[in-house]
């Protein structure tokens, strides 16, 4: 098993840019994960940063075009560095190509509780009467070699699509830990809320769904422990769907919020 940390490590060039290796085992259907691929550029601005700024807060991820694993070159541009955060472009490339582009704000996270909040933690069984997904996941059609580094058990209510009755409420939930034991930081989060499987499941549309524009935000510091993470969907037109991510940590605070565009294939497709 590739720890997070070992599979989104960089080295630094001569040139400014960093180096990285994409790790296969963080992948879903023979792709690299889009969190995943945003954790390593994240990496990449905290480095260039410096540590006035150690913290990822906010990213924005386009995706151009899916990566092949092994070695890829990410390339930081600050765009402004203040006091209180500082705004870069990332790159990520591959053989001179861009892939992945991103602006990402970084600043410094703390674990202290809201001013104000209206989330509630979303409602489960206890963790260990939930369904630990498999790297053969029932449904899929294709192998999910990311369950095996992120230990994911999903609601049972939500199972449906797994034996061919889906609930249609455009909802998936469940807890996540990392396998290797390590505890959830602003940039694993960024797999956390780039859940898997798509919501599409649950709406009878089982398949691979591509990311192709995700948003997030990292709100504080998680607690030791498993995160929640519950996933919506709020309308599909044709072959795009939206899902809304929420992760709150064992505290019960809401550690991390995302929502992505993400092509699907429908019935009506």
């Amino acid at each position: 098993m590739t720890t997070f940390r070992d599979a989104t490590a960089i080295t630094a060039r001569a040139d400014g840019d960093f180096d990285a290796t994409l790790d296969e085992q963080w992948s879903v259907g023979g792709r690299a994960h889009g969190g995943y691929l945003l954790a390593i550029m994240g990496r990449a601005a905290v480095e260039s940063a410096g540590a006035e700024h150690p913290h990822l807060t906010a990213v924005s991820g386009t995706f151009l075009a899916p990566p092949a694993f092994g070695p890829v070159r990410v390339a930081v541009e600050t765009l402004r560095q203040g006091r209180a955060l500082t705004q870069v472009r990332a790159r990520l490339s591959q053989d001179g190509a861009p892939l992945v582009e991103a602006l990402i704000t970084l600043g410094r996270l703390s674990e202290g509780d809201p001013w104000w909040s209206d989330t509630e933690p979303v409602e489960l069984p206890d963790e260990q009467e939930c369904f630990l997904t498999p790297a053969e996941a029932p449904g899929a059609g294709f192998r999910v070699p990311l369950m095996d580094v992120v230990e994911q058990r999903l609601n049972p209510a939500h199972l449906g699509f797994a034996f061919g009755t889906p609930a249609r409420e455009g909802v998936i939930a469940g807890w996540q830990r990392l396998a290797d034991g390590s505890e959830w930081d602003p940039l694993s989060l960024l797999v956390a809320i780039d859940a898997v499987p798509p919501v599409s499941y649950d709406l009878g549309a089982p398949g691979w769904a591509p990311t192709i524009q995700l948003s997030a935000y990292i709100r504080r510091l998680p607690a030791p422990g498993p995160v929640r993470v519950r996933v919506k969907a709020s309308d599909v037109t044709g072959d795009r769907m939206d899902e809304t991510a929420h992760a709150w940590d064992a505290k019960g605070h809401l550690v991390a919020q995302a929502t992505q565009l993400a092509a699907v294939r429908t019935a009506q497709a």
